[in-house]
């Protein structure tokens, strides 16, 4: 039995899990290419009217990121490098599915897009967990781990980010007044589970491989700069007298940053 469980645990990436890759990269691509080019109009291309247009591309951001993660996933050979974010996908899916219930009068639901909007948040976190129960079996033991301080750092901010997106999500008229542009509660939960994506940083303590930080990274690098050019898009949307239009800027900024130095920089050291 021992030899048995050595050799079947390989890190091998399931056929389920590439299938279910490939089918939703369609759906996150066609989801960034309304929200991020054709923001004024999603009163008719999208589940519900989102206004101003920062919210819409701040979510088609995070679909860019994702596309770019599942395209990722479905060549990938090694299951650790997916692990944690198809955690974080399950997470940002069961907390869109839930908003869809607690503001279902908030969505136009004669438009074809709701339904299609449903049917992927009410299906997809069962889906993307199955994909993650299935595949962790063969799971192999982590090595050659980074140090202990990247690994704290990188898990304090997955930290941060939960628990920014949870106190959104359970009281998002709090940051109502707060927030650089005008948001509504819907809206503010809908950018609080984008928030909760870096929950992916959490699970990097147990297994802090550098192939896993660099996909991480990667994903990180799409997303956010897809956000700082829409702050550039929409600049006239943003109040900088609200209490985090700075904060967030600098941070996404640093973030930034910091993800394109940290990858160039390791990928210099791997390649010697």
């Amino acid at each position: 039995m021992p030899e048995q469980l050595t050799l079947t645990r390989d890190d091998h990436v399931l056929r389920y899990t590439r299938a279910l890759s490939l089918c939703i990269v369609p759906f996150l691509v066609a989801g960034f290419v309304i929200l991020y080019f054709f923001p004024e109009h999603t009163k008719h291309l999208w589940a519900w009217p989102l206004r101003p247009s920062m919210t819409s591309m701040v979510l088609a951001s995070a679909y860019l990121g994702g596309a770019y993660f599942f395209l990722r996933a479905a060549l990938e050979r090694r299951w650790h490098v997916l692990s944690p974010g198809l955690l974080s996908v399950t997470t940002f899916a069961t907390l869109l599915g839930v908003a869809t219930v607690l503001h279902w009068n908030k969505f136009s639901h004669g438009n074809p897009a709701f339904w299609i909007w449903s049917a992927l948040y009410f299906a997809a976190p069962f889906l993307v967990l199955g994909a993650w129960l299935a595949n962790r079996r063969y799971a192999a033991p982590p090595d050659d781990l980074l140090p202990v301080a990247a690994r704290a750092a990188i898990t304090a901010l997955g930290v941060l980010a939960v628990l920014q997106g949870a106190a959104m999500y359970l009281a998002p008229a709090t940051f109502l007044p707060l927030w650089p542009w005008m948001l509504t509660p819907l809206s503010c939960r809908t950018l609080a589970a984008v928030s909760c994506l870096g929950g992916a940083g959490l699970g990097f303590w147990r297994d802090a491989r550098w192939s896993t930080l660099n996909r991480m990274l990667e994903v990180e690098i799409v997303m956010v700069g897809a956000i700082l050019v829409a702050a550039l898009r929409g600049h006239d949307q943003l109040d900088g007298s609200k209490p985090l239009a700075w904060p967030m800027l600098i941070g996404f900024s640093a973030l930034f940053l910091v993800s394109v130095l940290v990858r160039f920089r390791q990928t210099r050291l791997a390649r010697r």
